[in-house]
């Protein structure tokens, strides 16, 4: 059983570039916003080692060192940053209840889920290995594709996701290798097509990845094995791109949100509401489309602004 109650005007779960500028907004509007920063505090640019398109940084920033300014520019209006995350939810009743950590309920007026979107990996102990290093692995072409210009790269995936990001690094790379795992692609044919027609685009079907080879600091090359002749390829390459999709941190949502067949939340076009009114969605945990640190804090900026004026509207 819970052992206190707590009431908030304004509970924002998730500490990206969404929660952040949300508790920004919110902490100006005299919202008085406690923002829970769950299992990654500061969210998935944590992991990101250098953060080059974002405006405002010109000599670029490290994705921990950008997350904990925007936590001091949350902090210095009045945010209330709080370790923890939530374990249950309950917006059955016209009072928004979460529990944090199985011990604290809270009663929010508002709440803000900016609880974002992970990156799916191979689990391969090499892969995390040098993702943990900064030394060549990402899941996002967008983001990180620069950092391989001229150079030789290889992406894993099957979908549209990885056709796009492959096409991408081809404008930046001098060689993208594709490790498609079955005899075709899950994309779709104008997809496929767009990277068959690229020349220095190679796909190799029936390929999975077996490690991720490196000197210790940084890629050099993926060991790849074709599962119909089980023939072994070391490919060079100094990136390592993984595209098998995204998981939408959502799942303790599930019983009052509407999400689409993934897991996103539904929000109302054009605005941060979802099908519950007080619960406004930022983010990742919305977004599957761009995915990027500027449009999530965008969206943060939007949820602000609509749970003032929800509140406003109440009053």
């Amino acid at each position: 059983m819970s052992q206190t109650i707590e009431h908030l005007k304004c509970l924002i779960i998730g500490s990206g570039p969404a929660g952040y500028t949300a508790a920004i907004y919110a902490s100006r509007a005299n919202m008085f916003p406690v923002l829970y920063q769950g299992t990654q505090p500061g969210g998935q640019l944590t992991t990101t080692n250098e953060v080059e398109n974002f405006p405002g940084y010109p000599k670029g920033i490290t994705g921990p060192a950008m997350m904990l300014e925007l936590q001091e520019q949350a902090a210095r209006f009045g945010t209330d940053v709080r370790d923890g995350w939530i374990t249950k939810v309950n917006f059955s009743g016209s009072v928004h209840k979460v529990w944090v950590n199985e011990t604290t309920e809270i009663h929010a007026d508002t709440i803000i889920i900016s609880t974002g979107a992970s990156a799916k990996y191979l689990g391969i102990d090499s892969e995390q290995k040098y993702l943990k290093l900064g030394g060549g692995v990402s899941a996002c072409a967008v983001c990180d594709g620069f950092f391989y210009k001229n150079q030789e790269v290889v992406i894993v995936g099957a979908g549209d996701s990885a056709c796009e990001e492959a096409h991408y690094l081809s404008k930046l790379c001098t060689k993208v290798t594709m490790l498609v795992r079955r005899d075709e692609f899950r994309a779709s044919k104008i997809m496929a097509k767009r990277v068959q027609n690229t020349d220095n685009i190679e796909i190799l079907f029936n390929t999975e990845t077996e490690e991720v080879l490196g000197d210790g600091q940084v890629v050099t090359g993926v060991r790849a094995k074709n599962n119909k002749t089980h023939e072994v390829l070391d490919i060079p390459a100094t990136g390592f791109f993984v595209a098998i999709g995204h998981e939408p941190n959502t799942k303790i949502f599930s019983n009052y949100l509407k999400l689409d067949d993934t897991g996103y939340i539904i929000n109302t076009p054009g605005s941060s509401k979802t099908n519950i009114d007080g619960v406004f969605v930022s983010g990742d945990a919305a977004d599957h489309v761009y995915r990027q640190a500027v449009t999530a804090a965008g969206t943060g900026c939007m949820a602000a602004l609509d749970a003032e004026r929800y509140l406003a509207a109440k009053d």
